[in-house]
Parts: C-alpha cells; sequence; structure tokens
C-alpha cells in the first residue's frame, strides 16, 4: 500500500535581508566582546530601519570600549549596503547605542568558579533535530533552500553584471511519497537594480541558481517556478523592511521540520542556553540518527536561571525509532553532559575557530562550509556498540 502524499515547505533569507543584517551587527559585536575578554556576558539586540540602526542590550567584560557603531557599519559595507539606494547607507545611516551591563541578579546564579557549576543564563526550553534524509542529517527543503540564497548571494558579489542586490529570500517545497522526495515548487524573491529585463533576469536565476542547486542534491528541476512574483523588488533592505535580531528562528533551526522553544541565537554569548544548549541538542539529536537509534529524532532540553543541570530531558521519534525510548533516554545520559559550562567546554564555545558572525545566515545547523563541533559525528562508534550490547 502506498503512502499518501505529502508536500513541505521551508524558507531561507539572505545576508542581506533586514533580519540578518541585525542579527550579524549582534553576534560581530558579540565577537569583538569574546576577542578581548572570553567571559564576556553579552545580550545584544539590534533593530534596523530606514537609514538607522538602533543597538541595545546588556554586556559586561574587560577591557577598552568596544566600537559599536564601527563595527555595524563595517557589517553594512561588507554586505553590500553601500549606499540608500540599495536600502542602507554604511556611511550615511544613523546608529544609536543603548547599552548597559548586564544585571548582578543574572551573574550571581551563573558564575559558580568552577565552569562545570555554571548555572544556565536564563530559563527556557530548547529543541535539537536530525533526519536520515539527507547527507547533512538535516531536513531537504531547508537545506536546499539555504543553498539558493546561498549561492544566488555568491553570484551577486561575484557577477555584478546580473544585477542581483543583497536582500533576498527563497522557499522551496519538497513532496514525498514513496518514490521518495521530489522538489515540487521552488520560489526566490531577489532584490534587483532598477530598469533592468526582467525576462533575461527570471532566466539566471532558474538557470544559473535553482537548476544547479537542484542537480547538486541529485534532484528533479521540472519544479514549478516562482521569481519575484510581484514583478517587481528594487526597494529592499532595511529600506523596504525593518529588521530585529534574533526574527528568523525557524530559517536558523530546521525550516518547521522541528519545534522551537522560542529563544534566539544571536547576540547572545554561550552563557545563554537559548544558543548553547540548541547546538548541543542538535549534537545529541545528530549523533543518535547516525548511530542508528532511529531515522528522524528529536530532543529537548529544558533550564532553571542559575541551575547547572537540566530539569528535563525528552525525545521524539515519529515512529522511526529502532531501540526503545528508555534505552535512547539512557544513551543521553551515558554520553552526554548537557550542563551549560560542559557544554561550552565540549563545543569550545568561548574560543572557537570561527565567527558568530559568520554563522548566523544560512543556518547554523547542516553546514557544509564550516567545521562546527556541534555537527561532527564522534559518538557514533560509543552509541553503536552501546546499543549493539543492549540489543543482545
Amino acid at each position: 500500500m502506498e503512502k499518501p502524499r505529502f508536500l513541505f515547505t521551508s524558507e531561507s533569507v539572505s545576508e542581506g535581508h533586514p533580519d540578518k543584517v541585525c542579527d550579524q551587527i549582534s553576534d560581530a559585536i558579540l565577537d569583538a566582546a569574546l576577542a578581548q575578554d572570553s567571559e564576556a556576558r553579552v545580550a545584544c539586540e539590534t533593530f534596523a530601519t530606514t537609514e538607522y540602526i538602533l543597538i541595545g542590550g546588556e554586556l559586561t567584560y574587560k577591557g577598552p570600549r568596544i566600537p559599536y557603531e564601527k563595527i555595524a557599519r563595517e557589517v553594512l559595507r561588507r554586505i553590500g549596503y553601500t549606499s540608500p539606494e540599495l536600502g542602507i547607507g554604511a556611511d550615511s545611516c544613523k546608529i544609536e547605542v543603548k547599552i548597559h551591563e548586564q544585571s548582578p541578579d543574572i551573574a550571581q546564579g551563573v558564575d559558580r568558579g568552577d565552569i562545570l557549576d555554571m548555572g544556565a543564563g536564563d530559563q527556557g526550553i530548547m529543541f535539537g533535530y536530525a533526519t536520515n534524509e539527507s547527507k547533512g542529517y538535516m531536513p531537504l527543503p531547508i537545506s536546499i533552500a539555504h543553498k539558493l540564497v546561498r549561492e544566488a548571494t555568491k553570484l551577486r558579489k561575484a557577477n555584478p553584471s546580473l544585477h542581483f542586490r543583497p536582500d533576498m529570500k527563497s522557499q522551496v517545497t519538497i513532496e514525498y511519497a514513496d518514490k521518495g522526495p521530489r522538489i515540487d515548487k521552488v520560489l526566490m524573491s531577489i532584490q534587483h537594480d532598477d530598469g533592468i529585463d526582467m525576462d533575461a533576469f527570471r532566466k539566471n536565476v532558474r538557470e544559473l541558481v535553482m537548476v544547479p542547486v537542484a542537480e547538486s542534491f541529485g534532484l528533479n528541476t521540472d519544479f514549478e517556478v516562482y521569481i519575484n512574483p510581484t514583478g517587481r523588488f528594487v526597494l529592499g533592505g532595511p529600506a523596504g523592511d525593518t529588521g530585529l535580531t534574533g526574527r528568523k528562528l525557524i530559517v536558523d533551526t530546521y525550516g518547521g521540520s522541528s519545534r522551537h522553544g522560542g529563544g534566539a541565537f544571536s547576540g547572545k554569548d554561550p552563557s545563554k542556553v537559548d544558543r548553547s544548549a540548541s547546538y548541543y541538542a542538535r549534537y545529541i539529536a545528530k549523533n543518535l540518527v547516525a548511530a542508528g537509534a532511529a531515522d528522524r529524532l528529536e530532543v529537548q532540553l529544558s533550564y532553571a536561571i542559575g541551575v547547572a543541570k537540566p530539569l528535563s530531558v525528552s525525545l521524539s521519534t515519529f515512529g522511526t525509532k529502532h531501540y526503545e525510548d528508555e534505552l535512547i533516554l539512557e544513551a543521553i545520559d551515558t554520553f552526554f553532559d548537557a550542563r551549560p559550562g560542559a557544554i561550552i567546554e565540549q563545543l569550545s564555545l568561548k574560543h572557537p575557530s570561527w565567527k558568530y558572525s559568520d554563522i548566523c545566515n544560512y543556518g547554523v545547523f547542516g553546514r557544509p562550509d564550516v567545521d562546527l563541533p556541534w555537527e561532527r559525528l564522534d559518538k557514533v562508534e560509543a552509541l553503536k556498540e552501546f546499543f549493539g550490547k543492549a540489543g543482545k
């Protein structure tokens, strides 16, 4: 009996999307704080609109004042926002800074001397997810959506004659059926120069972006195509829409295939479990799926502010498990330490080899272009041995 056909859709955005502009500024400020003080406490928010950037939040760090305005302008310039006509001017926009120190009430629950005794920087629930439907153990819709805007951005920077501008969105619908997944629809909205030949523009988007990306996943190219369906997308960036840090949570994670606890990542130091525990939950889920515990698996962690040990650990396998839930939970307890301090040490989150501002675009999970510690499959062999012994 054939399984019923169903469709699932995910979206992504480029580095020039107004919300992602804000994420990059907030994370660049985090990078600057950690560079001069690895114990810095950072909770930085950015707001962007027409020719205006507001940076606010709570930062506590040792060393000279961080040059917030300079960092924000460098981010805008790197993206390509060099004039108001493009979306915002890196040198012309007004920037305001409203920063104060983190509350000492939070600090006394977090800072405990031994990092392994460190309490969580806030209460909250975090989810991690993995599926074996792709090489990166990520859902296909979000993986393809990310690659579309990532490749379009590369083309924009390499070939100005294409008339692409920084603000872009993608959306991918995958059909799941007995014969395997196929692409049903692809939508891209790409900001462009004024007065261009739109037929040629759409042809370039389809032939240079959509088709090669679909082929790179070994999937069909006979999907329905939607390119700039309003007919015009010249006004973009913060001039076209306001931006805010942390407003692309589902883009940042699993494209809606998994639940989300509600906490954003960008602008937060790793003592904030919104960020660090979400990374770790992905690490747990990916290693378990790769070890054969289930075909799809979601892990939930919950924390109390100032408390080190998670309040709860739970999982969902969506009817795909190969071992009982109790055994999988025992494996999590045996091989993974989800205390905030342990997460920071295991994943080297205070001294990363990458920058937080470099990974806040195109998702932080399943990244093929960066060696991220929560994507490593270094627990798989031990987990296989554990499940093998339990199955005898």
